[in-house]
């Protein structure tokens, strides 16, 4: 029987709020079983980057990583924040240990291109590097990852943390149980984005098509929902998508929208 293993993203929103993010590792630290944490960057590295007077551009929430900007984020995501994560974690006891992309070869990516817009130094996962996160996992550390990957030819590439907790819990998923956990600001998929009452409590791939046929998914959750789907086809046992401050019932599967395979 395979051994559970949880990945859980935490949003940026969350980073941002001193407060939150404190009681979020608390509840983190609190999981008994074996976890990976990945995180986002907030606005700390937009903020930075405006005291440098390095301008931002941002397409549809994603970032244009420029070499000037390619610097600041990882100076903030696997610096900064890496390093101060696993430090409260620590002092919760929690054996955690930061890592970017490059770290041990951990993820390597390409650097996305595409004809209708150039991304600059902006990362696609091509690899996780899956025995070395499993012995981590199995000699008692945590690893919290930071979204900078590495293109194995020494240059670092900016990379969505989405993208990287589906893709770590995709390499995992022969070696253990996996539970891919999304935790932000909502408390799950809404069937009305302005109730958080309306959470829908379990979605498979049949339902899924049918609400989108409906027009009952909010349309900014489809790519999430679809990258969700593709780690369940993928062997992930379940998603979770929930809200940061119900992670321990995010956990027992006792709140947030849970995505199964629905066989």
């Amino acid at each position: 029987m395979k051994a559970s293993v949880y990945i859980i993203k935490i949003g940026g929103n969350i980073i941002d709020d001193e407060a939150r993010l404190q009681e979020f590792l608390r509840s983190f630290s609190h999981i008994q079983a074996l976890k990976v944490l990945v995180h986002g960057g907030g606005k700390l590295a937009t903020k930075l980057a405006d005291t440098l007077n390095i301008p931002q551009q941002m397409v549809e929430g994603r970032r244009i990583t420029d070499a000037e900007t390619l610097k600041v984020v990882t100076m903030v995501y696997a610096g900064l924040i890496n390093k101060s994560v696993v430090a409260r974690l620590q002092a919760m006891q929690c054996n955690a240990i930061g890592f970017s992309g490059a770290d041990g070869n951990l993820i390597k990516s390409n650097k996305r291109g595409t004809a209708q817009l150039d991304y600059g130094f902006v990362g696609d996962v091509e690899l996780v590097n899956a025995p070395l996160l499993t012995q981590l996992l199995r000699d008692g550390y945590t690893p919290v990852i930071a979204p900078i990957t590495h293109n194995g030819h020494g240059q670092l590439l900016n990379t969505n943390a989405d993208t990287i907790a589906q893709e770590i819990a995709k390499a995992l998923a022969p070696f253990f149980a996996v539970q891919l956990l999304y935790s932000f600001e909502k408390k799950g998929v809404l069937l009305d984005v302005d109730d958080d009452g309306s959470v829908i409590p379990v979605i498979d791939p049949t339902s899924y098509q049918n609400l989108k046929t409906a027009g009952k998914i909010f349309a900014g959750m489809i790519p999430k929902l679809d990258n969700a789907f593709a780690a369940i086809q993928a062997g992930v046992d379940k998603v979770i998508i929930g809200q940061a401050e119900e992670l321990d019932m995010l956990v027992q599967g006792k709140a947030g929208t849970m995505l199964i395979n629905g066989k």
